[in-house]
């Protein structure tokens, strides 16, 4: 267990102190088999993904120049992203082509074409001989097999006929918030718009093909999911968010072009958009709701117990089982709540956990009156840690990100925060829902050193040049594990400036820990909506919106919420196993530096990469740079 927290002052502020984290030996056991080598037999997913970076005997291949086998490998990922961009209808990734300017196809024969070549294409990977890849190929060739797998494994189940769930949608995210920088940016836009209603009509279609066989989203998680879609069924043109893009358009388009393309979108908005998110907002309510599954487990859909295995693998790219998981949660919550209990000491109360949760739920003080009050905590939140970062990172990007509220279309059932390149979204919606103590980790998780940061720093950091469809990967255990571990290290930095705000980063990282618990518990072990609500509500200061809006994701998502908490764990094993190795000699910059310019991997790529640079001496990633 770790000591009780102890505050120091620190550049004028106090901080708490922790400890290398201490895991039972249970839990480090299980958590080993993530670089482990194995396969599952309930999954179509290889599971030996480590194999890829480990050195294969000679004998196994002729010998080819490695120049000649990178470069068989660079032909195989590029020919299958830029086919992959024109299948999705994905513009090119520099910024200048705008968006694109259709939907994908996604009727059943082009989503059973798709598997067959990524079927094909996987299977001219495995005549690649990896152990004579460079270095850098051999970690583009675990990424690109990773996905590979998932992509096939998911067609396996046809997930596509459950294209959304109770935190993301394929109807929301389509109306940009701000505006094009070229006249045939909209152009582009528009052209996009106009082939809404075919797109709808096929996801539809498919969600019909996914009620025949039971295999829907729990219609438990879809209250009021409805009004998303509503939100886009305005008439008043101008009040619709569709219309946000052409309301403040940049002088650089001229008037004769603003005014044709205004023009042009009243009648595409009026005519298209409205009545193809009307259609869809009926079937919604009079079709699929009424005969979405009542169940709530993946594992009671067809084929269940390997479809969840399979989420399992692909968001936590581990091929840990539900088991496994479930045992480990069940550890960390355990040790957590220890460390609450020392930090409700801290804060000088005298009562029960439960009781000071129940305080802190209830006072008034721990809340925003206004959401600007909120948005001034992260604001301020994301300044400090500007004053902090050259001592967190080495690598220190130009792009800068802002701050927003989530738009009121989905802000009622929207998580409390996301980061991304180009703003980090706070919700506002529900403010006595919305603790402050809680923001700062928030703000860390979502903005700086997390996501935005994250962001920017695989746009400009000096990397090899990497391949497009590494710039465009995402792995959910690496990157939520990332946005946990800077929960953990701002206490480490001095974030934290009360035991209250202590208290909010411990509840982030119990909420994380009891994902583990709740997710296999609901999914593999049958737990009910409200035996999942009272666990987390019990072991958390999350208020009850916030639970029910977490537990509904969980549900509707299985998988995905594991992807957090052993991420971090990884991260933080191999901070603890640098310190202890290095020494004197461990810099956390360049551990962090070393982290990011690694981009988007595998859990097991990950762990064995911070290996080889222990190994290493732990040096800067960047010399270079000044």
């Amino acid at each position: 267990m770790a000591p009780s927290p102890v505050k120091k002052p620190i550049d004028g502020a106090e901080r708490f102190d922790t400890t290398p984290l201490l895991i039972p030996s249970s839990t480090k056991r299980l958590i080993r088999r993530i670089s482990s080598p194995g396969r599952t037999t309930i999954t179509p997913l290889r599971l030996n993904i480590g194999l890829l970076l480990a050195a294969a005997p000679a004998s196994l291949h002729a010998q080819v120049p490695v120049e000649s086998v990178d470069q068989q490998l660079r032909a195989l990922y590029d020919a299958e992203w830029d086919w992959r961009g024109k299948e999705l209808g994905r513009p090119r990734g520099d910024g200048e082509s705008g968006p694109g300017d259709h939907f994908p196809k996604m009727d059943a024969v082009s989503q059973q074409a798709r598997i067959a070549y990524w079927t094909k294409t996987l299977a001219a990977l495995d005549q690649i001989p990896v152990a004579q890849l460079s270095p850098e190929e051999k970690i583009n060739a675990a990424v690109f097999r990773t996905s590979l797998e998932a992509f096939v494994a998911n067609g396996g189940f046809r997930t596509w006929e459950m294209p959304f769930n109770a935190d993301s949608q394929f109807w929301s995210g389509i109306a940009t918030r701000t505006p094009f920088g070229k006249a045939e940016h909209y152009r582009r836009y528009l052209a996009r718009l106009r082939d809404l209603p075919r797109y709808f009509a096929e996801q539809t279609t498919n969600m019909r093909a996914g009620l025949k066989r039971g295999f829907s989203v729990p219609k438990a998680t879809l209250e009021g999911r409805d009004k998303s879609i509503e939100a886009y069924t305005v008439a008043e043109v101008e009040s619709n968010p569709f219309w946000a893009a052409f309301a403040d358009m940049p002088a650089s388009i001229g008037d004769n072009d603003k005014a044709a393309l205004q023009g042009e979108a009243r009648q595409v908005i009026a005519t298209i958009v409205i009545p193809a998110y009307a259609r869809l907002l009926s079937f919604f309510r009079s079709e699929y709701l009424p005969k979405t599954r009542t169940t709530l487990s993946a594992e009671a859909m067809p084929n269940g117990k390997a479809f969840y295995q399979a989420q399992i693998r692909e968001y936590t790219t581990t091929p840990l089982t539900a088991e496994q998981i479930h045992k480990i949660g069940l550890d960390e919550v355990e040790r957590i709540t220890a460390d609450m209990e020392k930090t409700k000491a801290a804060a000088g109360f005298n009562g029960d956990l439960k009781s000071f949760i129940k305080f802190l739920r209830t006072d008034p003080r721990f809340y925003a009156k206004t959401p600007d009050d909120l948005m001034g905590v992260s604001a301020y939140t994301a300044k400090r840690m500007d004053g902090i970062l050259k001592s967190t990172n080495g690598f220190l990007p130009r792009y800068r990100f802002t701050i927003r509220p989530v738009p009121d279309a989905v802000a009622p059932f929207y998580t409390a925060g996301r980061g991304g390149l180009e703003s980090c979204l706070m919700n506002t919606y529900d403010l006595p829902s919305r603790p402050l103590y809680q923001i700062p980790a928030l703000t860390l998780h979502e903005c700086i050193p997390g996501h935005s940061f994250q962001a920017a720093v695989a746009r400009e950091a000096p990397v090899p040049d990497r391949p497009e469809f590494r710039k465009q990967t995402y792995f959910s255990g690496y990157g939520e594990g990332w946005g946990l571990y800077t929960e953990y290290l701002g206490s480490r930095i001095g974030i934290y400036r009360t035991p209250y705000e202590e208290f909010g980063r411990q509840s982030y990282e119990i909420w994380r820990a009891c994902r583990l618990v709740i997710d296999t518990g609901i999914h593999h072990y049958g737990w009910s909506r409200d035996q999942a609500i009272a666990y987390l509500a019990d072991h958390t200061a999350l208020s009850r919106h916030e639970v029910e809006t977490e537990i509904d994701r969980y549900i509707s998502w299985p998988g995905q919420a594991l992807a957090y908490k052993l991420g971090e764990l990884t991260i933080r094993r191999e901070r603890a196993k640098a310190e202890k190795q290095l020494g004197p000699n461990f810099d956390q910059r360049w551990f962090h530096d070393k982290i990011l310019s690694l981009g988007s991997v595998p859990l097991d790529v990950l762990e064995q990469q911070l290996d080889l640079w222990i190994a290493d001496g732990g040096k800067n990633p960047f010399p270079d740079v000044r």
